[in-house]
């Protein structure tokens, strides 16, 4: 049996650097915004902005008040805080959002600037508690399944249009279009703005978008109801995230919290998100162009975050084609996630994500599985366990250690399936406990290891192997049931002891292309293999 262990990450003595700024005040109302809900107050914000910048930077102040506007561009030394009772209000035109060249979903792309955008900046800040709202509804389709028939039938009566399935309503008919649009000007290299314009309806943007900026802190402040993912920092160091709160609608299409995207030293803390797809999120680029740009995701500290909905609690890729490395995330609560723990790529992606600590997380009420990794997220390339030759485009997970996770509710404890040609490697499992209708389910997985961990649950084995080697198992106790506490399948199924208590007869049952002697039991004598 081998032994290893992971290298400690040097992340939480590893504080990103925090913004300074003059101590300067600038208020938006001196510059004529008006705070009455219906005033358009793009022009003067924007003017406050740029004045405070100019002359050297401080914090730009928003007062209590609705405050409505299009697009705020940030600038260095720009501290934006919105006061308690301060509503920054996004205009709901889509004319008000010119296209421009930035980073979405792993690809350099055009899409609409988003309501808060900085490219190419330093030392900026989002704080105080008011609420920024991206007026997301406008922009946003929305699936029919995600309804309930009468708030289908609220929104379809209306505005906008629905798909030829009827399961799709779209905003306007150019959103509609966009899809098939933007593909083509992207396959043709167009690259010019106007290009796009007949798709613009379809390029949603990010409520907050930061390319390549240095020294950044959100403190405070609520976001909210955005276009499509919240808050996307691209190709950032040294950002600072803490005391927010993110909030879009369970339903909405690619909702994201956090997509923290090629971006290093960064600490998460104390943050709250309810959103409609993954919460909070590790990324690098997508397929060629991530390794291409080839800045990975690194030197990251989540710690005492709480989310309350989401496709995943705390999730890797499946963009993280840049690599993902040194990631540490401990203290956190996920409520009703439809996933806890997810880490997802492909084959085509490439990358290597490796140096993941997860510990002290708490978990209840999870629809899908407490910890999943997968190789074949959204069915990319054939699931059947063919080998592929290894090539740049193979990705890699490998080094994950999760400690003292605990889990009430989850359909399945954990599931992990790697590839033919490049098994999860190096995974240790320490104090672990989990409730759950189904086990662990491992298939292509080399070197792990499992100790003190107690999955209790209503439905089959509680581990379940397949083509895996080096597994090891430490004061796993079975449960008294009439199922078997192991089933092992595949003739690549290599080195599995289990080092158990001797409480219980540890029952394992082996496919028959299984190697038997490859399985083996302790308990103060060894047992073979039923």
């Amino acid at each position: 049996m081998t032994h290893w262990s992971l290298s400690e990450p040097d992340i939480q003595n590893n504080h990103p650097e925090l913004p300074s700024f003059p101590n300067k005040v600038y208020s938006i109302a001196d510059f004529g915004a008006v705070g009455d809900g219906a005033t358009m107050n793009t022009a003067a914000i924007n003017s406050a902005i740029e004045a405070c910048s100019s002359l050297g930077g401080g914090t730009v102040r928003i007062p209590p008040g609705i405050w409505l506007t299009g697009p705020l561009r940030l600038q260095s030394g720009i501290n934006l805080h919105a006061e308690g009772g301060a509503l920054v209000l996004f205009s709901r035109s889509f004319d008000d959002y010119p296209l421009i060249h930035t980073s979405y979903e792993g690809l350099r792309t055009m899409r609409c600037i988003s309501p808060l955008y900085g490219a190419d900046l330093h030392d900026i800040a989002i704080t105080g508690k008011g609420v920024f709202d991206g007026s997301g509804d406008a922009w946003r389709p929305v699936k029919r399944m995600k309804m309930t028939e009468h708030q289908w039938k609220a929104l379809t009566s209306s505005s906008g249009v629905t798909d030829v399935s009827g399961r799709m309503w779209w905003p306007t008919e150019q959103a509609i279009r966009g899809a098939a649009i933007a593909k083509q000007l992207i396959e043709s290299g167009a690259a010019e703005p106007e290009a796009y314009l007949p798709a613009r309806d379809f390029l949603r943007p990010a409520l907050l978008q930061l390319d390549r900026c240095r020294r950044v802190l959100l403190e405070g402040t609520t976001f909210q109801n955005s276009p499509s993912w919240c808050l996307h920092p691209w190709l950032c160091e040294h950002v600072t995230i803490r005391g927010i709160t993110v909030k879009n609608p369970w339903y909405s299409q690619n909702g994201d919290g956090l997509d923290l995207d090629s971006c290093r030293y960064v600490e998460i803390a104390d943050s709250q998100f309810d959103v409609g797809d993954d919460a909070i999120c590790i990324k690098s680029g997508k397929d060629a162009d991530g390794r291409e740009l080839g800045a990975p995701c690194e030197n990251i500290s989540i710690h005492d975050c709480t989310v309350y909905h989401g496709h995943g609690g705390f999730v890797i890729g499946s963009e993280m084609s840049g690599g993902v490395r040194n990631v540490s995330i401990t203290d956190c609560l996920f409520m009703g996630t439809d996933n806890g723990l997810r880490f997802k790529t492909a084959r085509g992606r490439g990358g290597v994500v490796e140096n993941i600590r997860v510990r002290n997380i708490r978990m209840v009420g999870i629809p899908k599985e407490a910890i999943t990794f997968s190789m074949f997220y959204s069915h990319a390339g054939s699931e059947h366990p063919v080998v592929v030759p290894v090539s740049e485009g193979t990705p890699v997970f490998r080094d994950f250690l999760f400690e003292h996770i605990y889990c009430t509710g989850a359909h399945q404890a954990v599931h992990m399936k790697g590839l033919a040609e490049m098994p999860i490697e190096n995974i240790r499992f320490h104090d672990v406990n989990i409730v759950s209708k189904k086990g662990i389910s491992m298939e292509f997985v080399r070197n792990a290891s499992f100790a003190d961990v107690t999955v209790t649950t209503r439905q089959g084995p509680l581990l379940s192997l397949r083509e895996c080697g080096e597994i090891r198992l430490e004061r796993v106790s079975p449960q008294v049931t009439d199922q078997p506490f192991m089933e092992v399948g595949g003739a690549g199924t290599s080195n599995v002891e289990i080092h158990g208590t001797g409480a219980a007869p540890y029952r394992v049952e082996c496919a028959p292309e299984t190697d038997t002697s490859q399985i083996r039991i302790y308990t103060g004598e060894e047992r073979e293999a039923e």
